[in-house]
């Protein structure tokens, strides 16, 4: 067993993140993984794959985000993706935290609607809603083209009837067993489709200002917080992101007042953490384009931190985080906590590795999104022997 080295220690170190007593700083990401079984159309359940996953990367004291799960049968927009809206999919999730529970983890269910990154195929013929009208360029993976479908600005009652939605499924995933939720508001779907102001162009109390395109972000907040309790909900977000046509004309200043009404919010409604995702991340640029292209706004994650960390809000980081980065981000003013997707997909063992400086296994792109078996790329990375 090798020694631990400078480099990461930090992540090593225990870390209080609102009800939980976190024994390392390494977290899984949630990662769409498409491996859930169909049980009707648009309800898919967590299988034993899902538990073996998910028990794989438990660790004592670790933190695991599930992948974006679908608070109910019309917020969903991909196959195979298991949701948290019937009595099947709650009892297939308790499998899955009683096995993370059983090797001392902790894990939270990410709450999720898609808002218009869906088509009518996928949510029983309905309209897609959004912020505004605007369709999503490109094909969804029914293999129909977005605009042929274009979402339908959501009326006030819907937004409200949809706040009551994350409400309700987050005290479904307390009864499925989770440690808590955290709240899905990025990469281009539902309440980052109110943030970004290329795609809101609302004029009512949910458009125009930053603050009034935060206002459904804060209202989900406040109604999960008082489903469940402030202390077990986090929230991700990213400013940065390209992902399904999201380009804001300011997230610098847009992102940081979210974080100071984040951190305005009453105790009882803040959240433990913010989740963010690091601007050289994108899920279709490589890490020097997407650079590039943020060059004129000096993009950086630092900006936000202190205004939570002000209000006792954690923050975690997530983007390219390897074995020479993740530690030195938490030194100092970087994160609490480093999040880790494709390394630790690659890498069921990820904290022991890094523990103890040993190689990583490579990750197979290919089976990310699905595979043939669908065991495949999922619970057959080998762990260090």
């Amino acid at each position: 067993m090798g020694s631990i080295s400078t480099t990461t220690a930090p992540l090593f170190e225990p870390l209080r993140l609102g009800a939980l007593a976190l024994e390392h700083r390494i977290v899984l990401a949630p990662l769409t993984r498409m491996r859930a079984t169909k049980e009707a159309d648009g309800v898919f359940v967590p299988n034993d794959l899902n538990v073996e996953y998910y028990s794989q990367r438990a660790t004592k004291g670790g933190l695991l985000l599930t992948e974006a799960t679908p608070i109910s049968r019309h917020a969903a927009g991909y196959p195979g993706v298991p949701g948290i809206f019937t009595p099947s999919q709650i009892a297939g999730w308790k499998k899955v935290t009683d096995a993370v529970h059983a090797k001392g983890g902790f894990i939270l269910c990410q709450l999720w609607h898609v808002g218009r990154a869906t088509v009518p195929a996928f949510i029983e013929g309905r309209q897609p809603l959004s912020s505004s009208d605007i369709p999503i360029t490109g094909k969804a993976l029914s293999g129909s083209e977005y605009a042929d479908s274009p979402p339908r600005a959501m009326t006030v009652e819907e937004i409200g009837e949809t706040v009551q939605e994350y409400a309700a499924a987050a005290k479904r995933a307390i009864e499925a067993g989770f440690d808590g939720v955290e709240i899905h508001g990025a990469n281009g779907y539902l309440l980052d489709q109110f943030l970004h102001d290329n795609v809101n162009t609302r004029t009512d109390k949910y458009g125009g200002s930053i603050e009034n395109r935060s206002r459904i972000v804060l209202d989900v907040l406040k109604a999960t917080s008082q489903a469940i309790g402030s202390d077990r909900v986090g929230i991700r977000l990213s400013p940065y992101n390209y992902y399904q046509d999201t380009r804001d004309s300011n997230p610098n200043a847009n992102w940081l007042t979210l974080c100071q009404l984040i951190s305005g919010l009453p105790a009882e409604s803040r959240p433990a953490y913010v989740h963010m995702v690091e601007p050289r991340f994108d899920e279709v640029l490589d890490e020097r384009a997407k650079l590039d292209s943020l060059a004129t706004d000096k993009p950086s994650l630092d900006v936000f931190r202190p205004v939570l960390k002000k209000a006792d809000v954690a923050f975690l980081a997530a983007g390219n985080y390897n074995s020479e980065n993740a530690g030195p981000k938490l030194v100092g003013s970087g994160a609490d906590a480093v999040v880790f997707g494709r390394l630790f997909i690659a890498n069921p063992d990820l904290p022991r590795r890094l523990l103890e400086g040993l190689p990583l296994n490579a990750y197979d792109r290919t089976t990310f999104y699905g595979a043939d078996p669908p065991s495949k790329g999922y619970v057959d990375y080998p762990f260090y022997d």
